[in-house]
This record gives structure tokens, C-alpha cells and sequence, in this order.
């Protein structure tokens, strides 16, 4: 019988790459308390429905990627493929439309999309998300944007670019729904089997294709951001202005629209272009998007909710791990113990357990192997470990209350009462 192995596409998080994880996790935990964002769990299931309409029923999403399940029950459920219709769900669901203005949310955790197994591609994967609702005004915009930029930077990584576009509203995208349309009608020939398709449900997200051809005839396209109504002109004057006074580097890419229906007026990405201790440039690091997102202003009315402004990005995570690796960005361990607990005998075996408690509420870290009897192997895996002190605890010694500390490097030992161990460590360690 063959041995399990985890589901295609799916891996386990351990060692170095757990690592990598928690530093994410923490610098994104760090930024949100800064700004003022409070984090959310969602499930990791949610009515199919919900991503249908949310999401977008003809988005590659929608008719391509989702892991769905009908229960015994009879009811719809899917894995959540991306985070904001979930967000947008608990918000009305909870009644966060009375909470103060704006609502900051941010989140972490496991995604699901049935994407072909190859590099950087997984079908479980992580995002990290910011988003904020209930606030119209650009400077929302730009601190999104803000946020995501000092994510990345205290990741190590330097020479970001932000590419910007708006994408208007009802009020002005279907007139260059329409102008578009008749473009890429004309062209219609060259462009690939699923913007043919996307010409009849959707013709701007033949704009976010990354097929080289279609991208050519994209490239001739007329321009959402020479169309926009007055209302959407000032908003993305505003966001631009902002990004100039936050001396955020940023370039306007009027083909930027992003894969999701939901977008309106502003969308960017963000991409990288090296890490801190970079000394060679890379083709991959430079044209690699580590964030995206955008205004989102009539998704929270499309799930019935109040008519609600928001904005908000997501980050891939394995993408920022790989591209971390890929530079030798390493990730500082937490830091070793300088001392071990040896004990030989069963009394002293138990007085060490709670020795060993009274460090841990002193918060001063120890190794141990209470499982072996053995002084040889203990010494000899303190001597591997290359810590500075052993506490030896044997039977001579628990009978009367004492505890041995022996220096690793020179050998010398003395003898001192266990209730005054702790105290004694501390100095020794302050002193080293």
C-alpha cells in the first residue's frame, strides 16, 4: 500500500518555512496595531453564492478555480478562494455598518483554488489582507497602499514600484465598456479562446490576460483613464497626490484593471524590485507583483448590505517567502538556551520538572532531555547544544535541597542551594 501523501498542490508548513510565516504574521500583526486595523477569522467555508456573486460569476474564479461541495444537507459550500466577500459577509452579518467610520479589518490565513500544481502555484495557499469600509475619501486609498508598502519594506525589500490605474464607476465605465468593446471586436481573430469569451461577459478583463498575444492587442487599447466621469478624475488626482506626498514611488498603468469584478476607481499592484542585502538584480525579483487590490465600493450593496465605500489589497505569501529565499534573506531563530538541566535518578528527576517551571516564569529559556537518566548523554548533548551552564541536579544533591553549575568552557563547578538558582543564573547571564 502506497504511503499518504499530502493532497496535490496542498504542503505542510514546518521548520524554515513556519519561519518565514510568523515573521509575515508579525510584521503584518505589527503594522495593523500601529494603524489601527483588528483582525478576522473567517470560515474557511462559506456559501458558494456568496463568491458567485461577490467575487463575480464570470471571473476565472468563479468557473475555473473553486473548490465546492454540496452536504448532505443540500446546501452550496466552498473553500474561499480570496478573502473580501467573506469580509464583506461578517460585516453585514454583525452589523459593522454601525460601528464608527471607517471599519479596519485585516486577516491571515489559508485560501483554496484549484490552480494546474507548478512553481509558485499551489492549491492551498496564504494571503494576508487590509481592508477598510465605510470611508470614501482617497487618503483611504493611499494609507491602503501605505500599509502594503511598509509590509514589504520591513520584509527587507527595496525598489518598489506601485502601478496605478483607476477604473471609474457606473457612472463612467459602461460608456468605455462599450468603446472597448468595439476595439477589441475588430481584433477579435487574434485573441485567445477565454477573451473570446470574456469579449461577451466581460471585455475589461481581457485587459488583466497574460497571454502574450492578447496582451499586444491590449496594449493598442483606448485608455479607461482618458474617460473618466468628473467624480472619478478628482478621486485618483487625490490618491495620486497623496502617494507623491508619501514620497511613494508609483507609475501610472492605464491597463491595469485586476481579475476581480468587484474593483472600482482605484486599482494598483505592487511589485518588487530587490531585497536589502540584493547585490544582483533579477529579471524574476523585478517583475514579480507581491500585492493587489483596490476600491471595492458596490460590493457591500451587491450582498445586500448598506451602500458602503471600501478599500482594501491582499498579498500572497508564498510568493514574498520564495522571493525572500530566493535573495538569502534568512530568518533570525529565536534565541538559544545558554543553559541545561541534567538530572540522574527519579527524585531528582522530579524536582527538576519543577526547577524547570521556575525558569519558564522567570522567562529564562532551558534545555532539557528528561527522558535519559544518563549524565554522559546529557553532558554530551548540552556540549552539541554549546551552552555556557548545566545545572546538574543527582541524588546527593536533591536530598539536600543543592544544585551544581558547572561552566561548559572551563569546567568549574560550584554548589549553591536550589532556592537560589534562579537569582544566581540571572546574574551569571547578565554578566556574560
Amino acid at each position: 500500500m502506497a504511503k499518504f501523501q499530502s493532497p496535490t498542490g496542498m504542503h505542510d508548513l514546518l521548520g524554515e518555512d513556519l519561519e518565514y510565516f510568523q515573521k509575515i504574521e508579525k510584521a503584518c500583526k505589527d503594522i495593523a496595531g500601529f494603524y489601527g486595523f483588528q483582525r478576522i477569522e473567517t470560515p474557511i467555508l462559506e456559501e458558494t453564492g456568496l463568491f458567485e456573486k461577490g467575487t463575480g460569476f464570470t471571473t476565472d474564479i468563479v468557473q475555473k478555480q473553486m473548490f465546492s461541495l454540496r452536504t448532505r444537507g443540500g446546501d452550496f459550500l466552498t473553500l474561499r478562494p480570496e478573502g473580501t466577500p467573506g469580509i464583506v459577509r461578517s460585516y453585514i452579518q454583525h452589523g459593522m455598518q454601525n460601528l464608527p467610520k471607517p471599519v479596519k479589518i485585516w486577516y491571515f490565513g489559508p485560501f483554496f483554488r484549484y490552480e494546474r500544481p507548478q512553481a509558485g502555484r499551489f492549491r492551498q495557499f496564504y494571503q494576508f489582507g487590509f481592508e477598510s469600509l465605510g470611508a470614501e475619501d482617497p487618503v483611504v486609498d493611499a494609507q491602503i497602499i501605505q500599509i502594503f508598502y511598509n509590509i514589504l519594506e520591513e520584509l527587507g525589500f527595496k525598489d518598489l514600484t506601485i502601478e496605478i490605474n483607476s477604473i471609474g464607476d457606473s457612472e463612467c465605465r459602461p460608456e468605455y465598456k462599450r468603446v472597448l468593446t468595439k476595439y477589441l471586436k475588430s481584433n477579435q481573430s487574434s485573441l485567445c479562446p477565454d477573451c473570446r469569451r470574456r469579449l461577451k461577459e466581460n471585455p475589461l478583463r481581457i485587459l488583466d490576460c497574460k497571454r502574450e498575444k492578447c496582451q499586444i492587442i491590449a496594449g493598442a487599447a483606448p485608455q479607461m483613464i482618458d474617460r473618466l466621469c468628473k467624480g472619478c478624475h478628482n478621486h485618483f488626482k487625490s490618491v495620486l497626490e497623496f502617494l507623491e506626498e508619501l514620497e511613494l514611488p508609483y507609475q501610472l498603468n492605464p491597463y491595469l484593471v485586476r481579475g476581480l469584478d468587484y474593483y472600482t476607481r482605484t486599482v494598483f499592484e505592487i511589485f518588487s524590485g530587490s531585497l536589502e542585502d540584493d547585490k544582483e538584480s533579477s529579471q524574476e525579483i523585478k517583475k514579480t507583483a507581491l500585492v493587489g487590490g483596490g476600491r471595492y465600493d458596490d460590493l457591500v450593496r451587491l450582498l445586500k448590505g448598506k451602500d458602503t465605500p471600501a478599500c482594501g489589497a491582499a498579498a500572497g505569501i508564498e510568493r514574498i517567502v520564495h522571493l525572500m529565499k530566493l535573495k538569502g534573506r534568512k530568518i533570525q531563530s529565536s534565541k538559544l538556551p545558554q543553559i541545561f538541566l541534567a538530572q540522574v535518578g527519579e527524585l531528582p528527576k522530579r524536582k527538576s520538572l519543577k526547577i524547570f517551571e521556575e525558569f519558564k516564569k522567570n522567562k529564562i529559556k532551558l534545555a532539557e532531555t528528561f527522558h535519559k537518566d544518563s549524565l554522559t548523554y546529557q553532558l554530551r548533548i548540552a556540549d552539541r547544544l554549546a551552552v555556557k551552564f548545566v545545572l546538574i541536579l543527582g541524588q546527593k544533591e536533591a536530598l539536600e535541597e543543592k544544585i551544581i553549575i558547572r561552566e561548559m568552557k572551563s569546567g568549574k563547578q560550584k554548589i549553591i542551594p536550589i532556592k537560589n538558582v534562579i537569582r544566581e543564573m540571572k546574574r551569571r547571564l547578565k554578566k556574560d
